[in-house]
């Protein structure tokens, strides 16, 4: 073993450390990575900055701008509306409706995006059937991860292991060259649910709301009453002349709503802009009431209390929920460290975390990954919030926001963008990448999203960690660690045959995926298999996918993958339950694997 080679197991090893633990984020680590490179004099710096010239990343980056042009029409709630109306009370028709719409969604769209839309849905759905979360966000999470197995496009570790056989001059996989497998898995999915659904438990003390819901719906969940304050501002008052996002009540669980004015030619109406400034006479509509020296401080004068003020003023004042997920810098901090009013105009107005509602008294809280938290402002805010912020993930607009559609009436011509976009990648008539690009700039062309929206859409820290994993790959080949990697293993399981290999080849991607995530596991674990399936005279195609196979069954921990943080909190689940519920499936799916991948890809 060469020094070089310690070097790259050394740096190998500190990568999967920092991974393990989450800190710093996973981009971060993958650009310490690029820098450690030339500087130990592994690499030059054009090979290691080659990843970032990778046609998948690019790849990659569309396809997030097309997903997100699918959401911005609406596209994705429809189907959502249209699960609810399908499923009618019949809960058996409703898991294989809710798996089968979510994995063919994430066929072609980001998974985390179809799991951040459709966990309100579920909680909609099984507060109106009567069942708890539990029974139905753990099959959520699995149909979104064995999405990633349904079309090439699906995740990204797919695009990983497709360029690394490029690289090694094979011909490379098709659009629907892994869509056998996870037509099958998904089919053994849908009845492992069914038949184990019930070990998941049912917690009837959970409360239900949903993307789908309304106001009320979403208020009830985090604990807060529909009545709000009113308070006059009196002539002497400190807040004439100020803007209510200055409106200091000292308590950072008040706020104000809006402000009703009486004006000559209308009536009283509420304006929620930040920047409104206060005038004598106004009314100011407060979510919590503030103490008697506080409202002596500031001038006010309680004139009255107004019930269901969000569903009255519904045109002007919006909410969202929102998730904190695994990988976001703010998770650790504190609630009213986030200054959400100053960056996005919202206001946090209640928290859920640890499976408990926190309506007051959450302002010091410190964030854990999986959090939610229901924030309130004016409609431009809530879309500004759901475009812009990278921290968290926004769920989707509730009933009433759906009058402020930004694109609603261009969903035929996306579609027809993402139905053209597919043709091209199948016949192969463009590169994958082109047909990609080619759908991104119609669905700006159409006015399905604009410039801004589409630059927003695109997460950054994936393409980043992508490009900066791709130089362990080459870094692991020239010092030889890939050939001692697959001499190890020949050695050890090629005299049991190629489906013993497999089955290894299987268990140690799923193994790795448990720390690191699946994309960088999938860059790691691809050069070894087809590296292994040369020195046994074999074909590479069977073992570069199983590959693809074991990086997308991340069922075993939260941490897996970012969908499965995402359903924690709502689901009300437990670490334990993930590797009860996911341990034996994943068992299941290398079994399926190892048997009938050499059937379709001959060894």
């Amino acid at each position: 073993m060469t020094v070089e080679l310690l070097l790259v197991l050394g740096l190998l090893a500190v990568v999967i450390v920092l991974f393990s633990i989450g800190k710093p984020r996973l981009d971060v680590v993958a650009l310490l990575a690029i820098v450690a490179f030339p500087l130990t004099g592994l690499l030059t710096v054009p090979e290691t900055l080659a990843g970032f010239a990778d046609p998948n990343v690019l790849l990659i980056a569309a396809l997030f701008v097309v997903g997100e042009g699918l959401s911005r029409t609406g596209v994705t709630y429809k189907l959502g509306d249209w699960l609810a109306a399908r499923a009618g009370s019949n809960r058996t028709k409703l898991v294989m409706l809710l798996m089968v719409t979510v994995a063919g969604l994430g066929a072609v769209m980001s998974s985390t995006g179809v799991v951040a839309i459709f966990i309100p849905v579920v909680m909609s759905l099984s507060k109106r059937l009567g069942m708890s979360p539990r029974q139905l966000m753990m099959p959520l999470s699995m149909a979104a991860l064995i999405s990633g197995m349904l079309t090439l496009i699906a995740t990204a570790p797919n695009l990983v292991v497709d360029a690394e056989l490029k690289r090694q001059g094979e011909a490379g996989f098709g659009f629907f060259s892994v869509t056998p497998f996870g037509i099958m898995v998904l089919v053994l999915g849908v009845g492992y649910v069914l038949l184990m659904q019930r070990f998941l438990g049912d917690d009837e003390s959970d409360e239900q709301g949903g993307s789908r819901d309304s106001f009320g719906d979403l208020l009830s969940r985090y604990g807060i009453e529909q009545q709000a304050g009113r308070y006059r501002v009196e002539t002497r008052s400190p807040l004439i002349g100020m803007s209510v996002e200055r409106v200091d009540f000292g308590e950072t669980t008040s706020f104000v709503l809006g402000v009703e004015r009486k004006r000559f030619w209308r009536s009283a109406t509420l304006l929620t802009e930040p920047d409104t400034r206060i005038k004598r006479g106004d009314a100011l509509v407060v979510n919590f009431a503030p103490t008697s020296d506080v409202l002596d401080r500031l001038g006010l004068n309680f004139i009255g209390e107004s019930d269901y003020v969000f569903d009255d003023h519904s045109r002007q004042l919006g909410m969202i929920e929102i998730v904190v997920p695994p990988e976001s810098r703010i998770v650790g901090k504190r609630v009213d460290e986030l200054r959400l009013d100053s960056k996005y105009g919202v206001t946090v107005l209640g928290l859920r975390q640890s499976g408990h509602e926190i309506a007051e008294g959450f302002a010091d809280r410190k964030l854990k990954a999986g959090a939610m938290m229901l924030v309130a402002g004016d409609w431009n805010a809530i879309r500004r919030i759901r475009q812009v912020a990278r921290e968290f993930v926004p769920m989707a607009l509730p009933a009433e926001g759906d009058e402020i559609a930004p694109a609603a009436s261009r969903a035929p011509l996306a579609l027809a963008s993402v139905a053209l976009m597919i043709v091209l990648m199948v016949t192969g008539i463009v590169p994958n990448v082109i047909a990609a690009l080619i759908a991104a700039l119609l669905m700006g062309l159409f006015r399905a999203i604009d410039m801004p929206s589409a630059y927003r859409s695109i997460h950054w820290p994936t393409l980043v960690l992508i490009a900066g994993m791709l130089p362990f790959a080459q870094a692991l080949e020239q010092t030889g660690g890939i050939d001692l990697a697959v001499d190890g293993l020949v050695s050890a399981f090629g005299g049991a045959g190629p489906h013993a290999l497999l089955a290894v080849l299987f268990a140690a991607t799923a193994l790795i995926g448990l720390f690191v995530s699946n994309t960088a596991t999938a860059v790691l674990m691809a050069p070894i298999a087809i590296a292994m399936a040369h020195t046994m005279g074999l074909s590479p195609y069977p073992f570069a996918m199983v590959v693809m196979l074991a990086a997308s069954s991340a069922f075993v921990t939260p941490v897996s993958s970012p969908v499965n943080t995402l359903v924690m909190e709502p689901g009300r689940y437990r670490f334990s339950d993930f590797v009860r519920f996911g341990g034996p499936f994943t068992l299941v799916i290398m079994l399926v694997s190892v048997v009938t991948v050499p059937i379709f890809l001959p060894f």
